[in-house]
Protein backbone atom coordinates (compact mmCIF):
# COMPACT_ATOMS: atom_id res chain seq x y z
CA UNK A 1 0.00 0.00 0.00
CA UNK A 2 1.63 3.34 -0.75
CA UNK A 3 0.98 5.58 2.59
CA UNK A 4 1.84 8.24 1.11
CA UNK A 5 -0.65 10.79 -0.65
CA UNK A 6 0.96 12.34 -4.47
CA UNK A 7 -0.06 15.42 -5.48
CA UNK A 8 -1.52 14.88 -8.60
CA UNK A 9 -2.56 11.12 -9.57
CA UNK A 10 -2.32 10.59 -13.80
CA UNK A 11 -4.19 7.74 -14.72
CA UNK A 12 -3.10 6.93 -18.19
CA UNK A 13 0.30 6.77 -19.57
CA UNK A 14 0.20 7.54 -23.21
CA UNK A 15 0.54 10.73 -25.04
CA UNK A 16 -1.95 13.33 -23.22
CA UNK A 17 -1.28 11.70 -20.17
CA UNK A 18 2.87 12.80 -20.01
CA UNK A 19 2.42 15.58 -21.39
CA UNK A 20 0.30 16.21 -18.77
CA UNK A 21 2.51 15.03 -16.54
CA UNK A 22 5.28 17.17 -17.97
CA UNK A 23 3.45 20.33 -18.02
CA UNK A 24 2.71 19.79 -14.02
CA UNK A 25 5.98 18.95 -13.37
CA UNK A 26 6.99 22.52 -14.67
CA UNK A 27 4.24 24.09 -12.88
CA UNK A 28 5.70 22.93 -9.47
CA UNK A 29 3.28 20.15 -9.06
CA UNK A 30 4.09 16.15 -8.16
CA UNK A 31 2.94 13.86 -10.61
CA UNK A 32 2.74 9.88 -10.22
CA UNK A 33 1.59 7.74 -13.63
CA UNK A 34 -0.51 5.24 -13.47
CA UNK A 35 -0.05 2.69 -16.90
CA UNK A 36 -1.90 -0.64 -17.15
CA UNK A 37 0.82 -1.65 -19.53
CA UNK A 38 4.13 0.37 -20.98
CA UNK A 39 3.65 3.84 -20.80
CA UNK A 40 3.21 5.55 -24.94
CA UNK A 41 2.06 2.11 -25.60
CA UNK A 42 -1.29 2.55 -26.73
CA UNK A 43 -3.32 4.65 -29.45
CA UNK A 44 0.13 7.06 -29.88
CA UNK A 45 2.40 4.29 -30.58
CA UNK A 46 1.64 3.51 -34.20
CA UNK A 47 -0.36 6.64 -35.34
CA UNK A 48 1.48 8.13 -38.53
CA UNK A 49 3.27 10.94 -36.07
CA UNK A 50 1.86 14.18 -38.22
CA UNK A 51 1.63 17.40 -36.56
CA UNK A 52 -1.05 19.03 -38.24
CA UNK A 53 -2.79 22.50 -37.83
CA UNK A 54 -3.86 21.55 -41.28
CA UNK A 55 -6.50 18.51 -39.61
CA UNK A 56 -8.79 21.49 -37.96
CA UNK A 57 -12.03 21.05 -40.21
CA UNK A 58 -13.66 17.99 -37.99
CA UNK A 59 -14.67 14.16 -39.38
CA UNK A 60 -18.26 15.93 -39.25
CA UNK A 61 -18.25 17.77 -42.32
CA UNK A 62 -20.99 18.47 -44.76
CA UNK A 63 -21.84 15.52 -46.88
CA UNK A 64 -19.67 13.07 -44.48
CA UNK A 65 -23.50 11.02 -43.66
CA UNK A 66 -23.92 10.16 -47.87
CA UNK A 67 -20.47 9.72 -47.96
CA UNK A 68 -20.49 7.25 -45.10
CA UNK A 69 -23.24 5.60 -46.29
CA UNK A 70 -22.07 4.91 -49.37
CA UNK A 71 -18.87 3.39 -47.32
CA UNK A 72 -20.94 1.13 -45.32
CA UNK A 73 -21.08 -1.76 -47.54
CA UNK A 74 -17.08 -1.56 -48.58
CA UNK A 75 -14.98 -2.65 -45.83
CA UNK A 76 -11.78 -1.20 -47.14
CA UNK A 77 -13.60 2.23 -47.33
CA UNK A 78 -11.47 5.00 -45.31
CA UNK A 79 -14.54 4.87 -43.18
CA UNK A 80 -15.71 1.62 -42.25
CA UNK A 81 -18.74 1.12 -39.89
CA UNK A 82 -19.60 -2.35 -38.75
CA UNK A 83 -23.04 -3.34 -38.73
CA UNK A 84 -23.99 -4.48 -35.07
CA UNK A 85 -26.67 -3.64 -32.50
CA UNK A 86 -25.24 -1.35 -30.48
CA UNK A 87 -27.58 1.32 -28.72
CA UNK A 88 -24.42 3.69 -27.81
CA UNK A 89 -22.77 4.00 -31.03
CA UNK A 90 -26.02 4.41 -32.91
CA UNK A 91 -26.86 7.74 -30.06
CA UNK A 92 -23.24 8.60 -30.88
CA UNK A 93 -23.82 8.65 -34.98
CA UNK A 94 -27.04 10.41 -34.58
CA UNK A 95 -25.19 12.87 -32.46
CA UNK A 96 -22.74 13.16 -35.25
CA UNK A 97 -24.56 12.93 -37.79
CA UNK A 98 -26.74 16.19 -36.43
CA UNK A 99 -23.52 17.99 -36.18
CA UNK A 100 -22.38 17.81 -40.52
CA UNK A 101 -23.92 21.00 -41.35
CA UNK A 102 -21.78 24.27 -42.15
CA UNK A 103 -22.76 26.25 -38.42
CA UNK A 104 -21.58 23.33 -36.21
CA UNK A 105 -18.28 22.42 -38.69
CA UNK A 106 -17.29 25.78 -38.65
CA UNK A 107 -17.54 25.77 -34.54
CA UNK A 108 -15.58 22.92 -34.47
CA UNK A 109 -13.01 23.81 -36.66
CA UNK A 110 -12.63 27.20 -34.70
CA UNK A 111 -11.97 25.62 -31.72
CA UNK A 112 -9.69 22.52 -33.09
CA UNK A 113 -7.61 24.94 -34.51
CA UNK A 114 -7.09 26.56 -31.58
CA UNK A 115 -6.12 24.00 -29.38
CA UNK A 116 -3.97 22.42 -32.85
CA UNK A 117 -2.51 25.70 -33.55
CA UNK A 118 -0.97 26.44 -29.47
CA UNK A 119 0.14 22.84 -29.50
CA UNK A 120 2.34 23.17 -32.88
CA UNK A 121 4.24 26.14 -31.18
CA UNK A 122 4.65 24.88 -27.79
CA UNK A 123 5.79 21.17 -29.61
CA UNK A 124 8.64 23.03 -31.30
CA UNK A 125 9.55 24.63 -27.36
CA UNK A 126 9.37 21.28 -25.85
CA UNK A 127 11.66 19.39 -28.28
CA UNK A 128 14.01 22.21 -27.97
CA UNK A 129 13.72 22.55 -23.73
CA UNK A 130 13.55 18.95 -23.37
CA UNK A 131 15.79 17.34 -25.87
CA UNK A 132 13.21 15.48 -27.30
CA UNK A 133 14.96 12.76 -29.47
CA UNK A 134 12.11 11.87 -32.09
CA UNK A 135 12.55 12.58 -35.69
CA UNK A 136 10.76 16.08 -35.35
CA UNK A 137 10.95 18.29 -38.72
CA UNK A 138 9.26 21.31 -39.25
CA UNK A 139 8.98 20.46 -43.26
CA UNK A 140 4.81 20.86 -43.95
CA UNK A 141 2.47 18.11 -44.75
CA UNK A 142 1.15 17.59 -48.42
CA UNK A 143 -2.52 16.03 -49.72
CA UNK A 144 -2.16 14.24 -53.07
CA UNK A 145 -4.85 13.93 -55.42
CA UNK A 146 -5.17 11.65 -58.51
CA UNK A 147 -8.95 12.64 -59.14
CA UNK A 148 -8.76 16.06 -60.92
CA UNK A 149 -11.99 17.08 -59.45
CA UNK A 150 -11.40 15.87 -55.51
CA UNK A 151 -8.14 18.12 -56.03
CA UNK A 152 -10.08 21.19 -57.32
CA UNK A 153 -12.70 20.95 -54.83
CA UNK A 154 -10.54 20.77 -51.97
CA UNK A 155 -8.34 24.00 -53.27
CA UNK A 156 -11.84 25.87 -53.19
CA UNK A 157 -12.22 24.90 -49.65
CA UNK A 158 -8.40 25.78 -48.45
CA UNK A 159 -9.64 29.18 -48.82
CA UNK A 160 -12.10 28.94 -46.25
CA UNK A 161 -9.35 27.82 -44.01
CA UNK A 162 -7.40 30.76 -43.97
CA UNK A 163 -9.83 32.36 -41.85
CA UNK A 164 -8.65 29.83 -38.95
CA UNK A 165 -4.86 30.67 -39.80
CA UNK A 166 -4.53 27.57 -41.32
CA UNK A 167 -1.91 28.49 -44.86
CA UNK A 168 -1.77 26.56 -47.72
CA UNK A 169 -0.05 26.60 -50.94
CA UNK A 170 -1.72 24.50 -54.12
CA UNK A 171 0.52 23.28 -57.00
CA UNK A 172 -1.03 21.49 -59.93
CA UNK A 173 0.31 17.79 -61.15
CA UNK A 174 3.27 18.64 -63.45
CA UNK A 175 4.85 21.27 -60.67
CA UNK A 176 4.71 19.09 -57.66
CA UNK A 177 5.97 15.65 -59.85
CA UNK A 178 8.82 17.85 -60.89
CA UNK A 179 9.54 18.10 -57.44
CA UNK A 180 8.54 14.99 -55.80
CA UNK A 181 9.98 12.06 -58.13
CA UNK A 182 8.77 9.48 -55.35
CA UNK A 183 5.44 9.71 -56.98
CA UNK A 184 4.11 7.90 -60.17
CA UNK A 185 2.62 9.76 -62.71
CA UNK A 186 -0.93 10.73 -63.21
CA UNK A 187 -0.89 13.23 -59.98
CA UNK A 188 -4.01 15.99 -60.85
CA UNK A 189 -2.57 18.15 -58.10
CA UNK A 190 -1.36 19.01 -54.21
CA UNK A 191 -2.21 21.01 -51.56
CA UNK A 192 0.87 22.22 -49.21
CA UNK A 193 0.61 22.79 -45.53
CA UNK A 194 3.85 24.66 -44.97
CA UNK A 195 3.18 25.05 -41.12
CA UNK A 196 2.64 21.07 -40.50
CA UNK A 197 5.45 19.19 -39.41
CA UNK A 198 5.92 15.03 -38.45
CA UNK A 199 7.79 13.08 -35.69
CA UNK A 200 8.08 9.24 -35.18
CA UNK A 201 5.34 9.02 -32.05
CA UNK A 202 6.50 6.01 -30.56
CA UNK A 203 9.91 8.05 -30.33
CA UNK A 204 8.24 10.90 -28.76
CA UNK A 205 6.31 9.15 -26.21
CA UNK A 206 9.23 7.87 -24.84
CA UNK A 207 11.01 10.58 -24.22
CA UNK A 208 7.77 12.40 -22.78
CA UNK A 209 8.37 9.44 -19.90
CA UNK A 210 12.40 10.41 -19.92
CA UNK A 211 11.86 13.68 -19.21
CA UNK A 212 8.85 13.09 -16.70
CA UNK A 213 11.26 10.75 -14.61
CA UNK A 214 14.37 12.84 -14.94
CA UNK A 215 12.81 15.91 -13.54
CA UNK A 216 11.10 13.74 -10.50
CA UNK A 217 7.87 12.11 -12.01
CA UNK A 218 7.09 8.71 -11.13
CA UNK A 219 5.53 6.59 -13.84
CA UNK A 220 4.00 2.84 -12.99
CA UNK A 221 3.97 0.76 -15.59
CA UNK A 222 1.48 -2.94 -15.62
CA UNK A 223 -0.52 -0.67 -12.91
CA UNK A 224 -3.82 -1.60 -14.14
CA UNK A 225 -6.57 1.16 -12.28
CA UNK A 226 -9.52 -1.20 -10.98
CA UNK A 227 -11.55 1.67 -9.12
CA UNK A 228 -11.13 5.65 -8.00
CA UNK A 229 -13.11 7.14 -5.48
CA UNK A 230 -13.00 10.93 -4.98
CA UNK A 231 -13.64 12.75 -1.37
CA UNK A 232 -13.40 16.41 0.01
CA UNK A 233 -9.71 15.30 0.84
CA UNK A 234 -8.74 13.77 -2.34
CA UNK A 235 -8.84 10.71 -4.20
CA UNK A 236 -8.20 6.93 -3.76
CA UNK A 237 -7.13 4.66 -6.21
CA UNK A 238 -7.11 1.14 -6.07
CA UNK A 239 -5.01 -0.71 -8.35
CA UNK A 240 -3.27 -4.04 -9.41
CA UNK A 241 -0.30 -3.08 -7.77
CA UNK A 242 -2.24 -1.71 -4.53
CA UNK A 243 -3.62 1.47 -2.79
CA UNK A 244 -2.66 5.27 -4.42
CA UNK A 245 -3.84 8.35 -2.97
CA UNK A 246 -3.69 11.98 -4.13
CA UNK A 247 -5.21 15.32 -3.79
CA UNK A 248 -6.25 15.31 -7.49
CA UNK A 249 -6.64 12.72 -10.23
CA UNK A 250 -6.78 12.67 -13.98
CA UNK A 251 -8.29 10.50 -16.10
CA UNK A 252 -6.15 10.50 -19.60
CA UNK A 253 -7.02 6.75 -20.59
CA UNK A 254 -7.90 7.62 -24.50
CA UNK A 255 -10.41 5.33 -25.70
CA UNK A 256 -10.79 3.52 -22.36
CA UNK A 257 -11.29 6.70 -20.68
CA UNK A 258 -15.75 5.99 -20.50
CA UNK A 259 -15.38 2.96 -18.75
CA UNK A 260 -13.36 4.61 -15.43
CA UNK A 261 -15.42 7.72 -15.60
CA UNK A 262 -18.86 5.53 -15.42
CA UNK A 263 -18.19 3.82 -12.43
CA UNK A 264 -18.29 7.68 -11.16
CA UNK A 265 -21.33 8.50 -13.01
CA UNK A 266 -19.93 10.14 -15.42
CA UNK A 267 -20.95 9.76 -19.50
CA UNK A 268 -18.23 10.51 -21.45
CA UNK A 269 -19.46 10.32 -25.70
CA UNK A 270 -16.36 8.74 -26.95
CA UNK A 271 -16.21 5.75 -29.12
CA UNK A 272 -12.75 3.99 -29.91
CA UNK A 273 -12.38 4.60 -33.82
CA UNK A 274 -10.26 2.09 -34.86
CA UNK A 275 -6.72 3.11 -37.39
CA UNK A 276 -4.47 1.01 -38.67
CA UNK A 277 -1.00 1.17 -39.74
CA UNK A 278 2.08 -0.50 -41.09
CA UNK A 279 5.49 0.35 -40.78
CA UNK A 280 8.44 -0.84 -42.77
CA UNK A 281 12.11 -0.31 -43.32
CA UNK A 282 12.82 2.65 -45.55
CA UNK A 283 12.56 2.37 -49.14
CA UNK A 284 15.12 3.60 -51.45
CA UNK A 285 12.95 6.65 -53.04
CA UNK A 286 10.76 8.01 -50.11
CA UNK A 287 9.32 11.52 -50.33
CA UNK A 288 10.48 14.12 -49.50
CA UNK A 289 7.77 15.23 -46.61
CA UNK A 290 4.88 13.49 -45.26
CA UNK A 291 2.25 13.36 -47.24
CA UNK A 292 -1.95 11.90 -47.45
CA UNK A 293 -2.92 10.44 -50.95
CA UNK A 294 -6.38 11.98 -50.47
CA UNK A 295 -8.16 9.80 -53.06
CA UNK A 296 -7.44 6.27 -50.72
CA UNK A 297 -7.01 8.54 -47.13
CA UNK A 298 -3.77 7.06 -46.66
CA UNK A 299 -0.85 8.43 -44.52
CA UNK A 300 2.67 8.49 -45.70
CA UNK A 301 5.19 9.15 -43.09
CA UNK A 302 8.92 8.95 -43.80
CA UNK A 303 11.67 8.38 -41.04
CA UNK A 304 15.27 8.10 -41.25
CA UNK A 305 14.32 4.95 -39.28
CA UNK A 306 11.55 3.73 -40.72
CA UNK A 307 8.47 4.24 -43.12
CA UNK A 308 4.68 4.03 -42.17
CA UNK A 309 1.51 3.83 -44.37
CA UNK A 310 -1.76 4.38 -41.80
CA UNK A 311 -5.25 6.47 -41.32
CA UNK A 312 -8.42 4.16 -41.85
CA UNK A 313 -11.63 5.12 -39.22
CA UNK A 314 -12.77 1.88 -38.24
CA UNK A 315 -15.94 1.58 -35.74
CA UNK A 316 -16.24 -1.76 -34.45
CA UNK A 317 -16.20 -1.82 -31.20
CA UNK A 318 -13.06 -2.64 -28.78
CA UNK A 319 -12.86 -5.52 -31.34
CA UNK A 320 -8.93 -6.71 -31.01
CA UNK A 321 -8.74 -8.68 -34.47
CA UNK A 322 -5.79 -7.21 -37.09
CA UNK A 323 -7.93 -6.61 -40.28
CA UNK A 324 -6.11 -7.46 -42.81
CA UNK A 325 -8.50 -6.17 -45.51
CA UNK A 326 -8.11 -2.45 -43.97
CA UNK A 327 -3.98 -3.24 -43.97
CA UNK A 328 -4.21 -4.23 -47.67
CA UNK A 329 -6.13 -1.20 -48.38
CA UNK A 330 -3.24 0.86 -46.94
CA UNK A 331 -0.78 -0.66 -49.23
CA UNK A 332 -3.44 -0.80 -52.49
CA UNK A 333 -3.51 3.28 -52.08
CA UNK A 334 0.04 3.26 -51.71
CA UNK A 335 0.74 1.59 -54.92
CA UNK A 336 -1.14 3.54 -56.95
CA UNK A 337 0.70 6.78 -55.92
CA UNK A 338 4.18 5.34 -54.85
CA UNK A 339 7.11 3.95 -57.35
CA UNK A 340 8.33 2.42 -53.77
CA UNK A 341 5.04 1.82 -51.71
CA UNK A 342 6.52 -0.11 -49.23
CA UNK A 343 10.18 -1.33 -47.50
CA UNK A 344 11.70 -4.35 -47.76
CA UNK A 345 10.85 -5.18 -44.01
CA UNK A 346 7.63 -5.07 -42.07
CA UNK A 347 8.60 -3.85 -38.73
CA UNK A 348 5.19 -3.83 -37.10
CA UNK A 349 1.38 -4.43 -38.23
CA UNK A 350 -0.46 -2.50 -36.19
CA UNK A 351 -4.12 -0.96 -34.90
CA UNK A 352 -5.00 1.48 -32.23
CA UNK A 353 -8.44 2.83 -31.11
CA UNK A 354 -8.43 6.94 -31.05
CA UNK A 355 -10.98 8.26 -28.68
CA UNK A 356 -13.73 10.01 -30.84
CA UNK A 357 -16.19 12.43 -29.44
CA UNK A 358 -18.98 13.49 -32.10
CA UNK A 359 -17.81 17.14 -32.06
CA UNK A 360 -14.23 16.52 -32.67
CA UNK A 361 -12.95 17.91 -30.08
CA UNK A 362 -11.32 16.22 -26.65
CA UNK A 363 -12.47 16.50 -23.29
CA UNK A 364 -10.74 18.85 -21.02
CA UNK A 365 -10.96 20.18 -17.63
CA UNK A 366 -12.71 19.17 -14.30
CA UNK A 367 -15.26 16.68 -14.07
CA UNK A 368 -18.37 18.18 -13.27
CA UNK A 369 -19.61 18.12 -9.32
CA UNK A 370 -16.37 15.98 -8.54
CA UNK A 371 -13.81 18.53 -6.69
CA UNK A 372 -10.84 16.85 -7.12
CA UNK A 373 -11.26 14.84 -10.39
CA UNK A 374 -10.10 16.20 -14.07
CA UNK A 375 -10.63 14.53 -17.38
CA UNK A 376 -8.32 14.27 -20.43
CA UNK A 377 -9.50 12.46 -23.26
CA UNK A 378 -11.41 12.82 -26.59
CA UNK A 379 -8.34 13.45 -28.57
CA UNK A 380 -9.86 11.72 -31.83
CA UNK A 381 -7.30 11.05 -34.36
CA UNK A 382 -5.34 14.04 -33.15
CA UNK A 383 -4.04 13.15 -29.78
CA UNK A 384 -0.44 13.58 -31.13
CA UNK A 385 -0.77 16.98 -32.37
CA UNK A 386 -3.25 17.89 -29.65
CA UNK A 387 -0.34 16.84 -26.61
CA UNK A 388 1.63 19.59 -26.04
CA UNK A 389 -1.65 22.10 -26.05
CA UNK A 390 -3.35 19.68 -24.26
CA UNK A 391 -0.96 19.09 -21.08
CA UNK A 392 -0.38 22.81 -20.58
CA UNK A 393 -3.82 23.80 -20.52
CA UNK A 394 -4.51 20.88 -18.03
CA UNK A 395 -1.56 21.92 -15.95
CA UNK A 396 -2.69 25.33 -15.92
CA UNK A 397 -6.41 24.70 -15.32
CA UNK A 398 -4.83 22.27 -12.31
CA UNK A 399 -2.83 24.74 -11.09
CA UNK A 400 -4.94 27.41 -10.99
CA UNK A 401 -3.04 29.95 -13.60
CA UNK A 402 -4.39 31.44 -16.51
CA UNK A 403 -4.46 29.46 -19.69
CA UNK A 404 -3.03 30.24 -22.91
CA UNK A 405 -6.31 29.15 -25.04
CA UNK A 406 -9.63 29.57 -23.65
CA UNK A 407 -10.82 26.07 -22.19
CA UNK A 408 -14.68 26.44 -22.68
CA UNK A 409 -14.87 24.59 -25.98
CA UNK A 410 -13.29 21.94 -24.49
CA UNK A 411 -15.53 21.13 -21.30
CA UNK A 412 -17.17 18.36 -20.49
CA UNK A 413 -20.41 20.15 -19.96
CA UNK A 414 -21.00 20.90 -23.49
CA UNK A 415 -22.49 17.60 -23.93
CA UNK A 416 -24.95 17.68 -20.63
Amino acid sequence: MNAQQDDVLIIGGGVIGLATALALIEAGRGVRVLEAAAAGSGASHGNCGTITPSHAPPLAAPGMVAQGLRWMSTPDAPLYLKPRLDPALWRWLAHFAARCNPRDWRQSTKSRSAILNDSRTRLSEWVARYGLQCEFAEEGLDYVFRERARFDHYAEECEALREFGIVSEIFDGADYLRQEPALKPGVAGAVRFPDDARLRPDRYVAELARAVRERGGVIEENCRVQSLQDSANGVTVETSLGTRSGGEAVIALGAWSPALARTLGIKLPIQPGKGYSITYSRPSLVPRRAMVLKDRQVCVTVWDSGFRLGSTMEFSGYDESLNATRLNALERGAAEYLHEPVGATVQERWYGWRPMTWDDLPILGRAPRHRHLWLAAGHGMLGVSMSAASGQLMADLIAGRSTAIDPAPYRLERFL
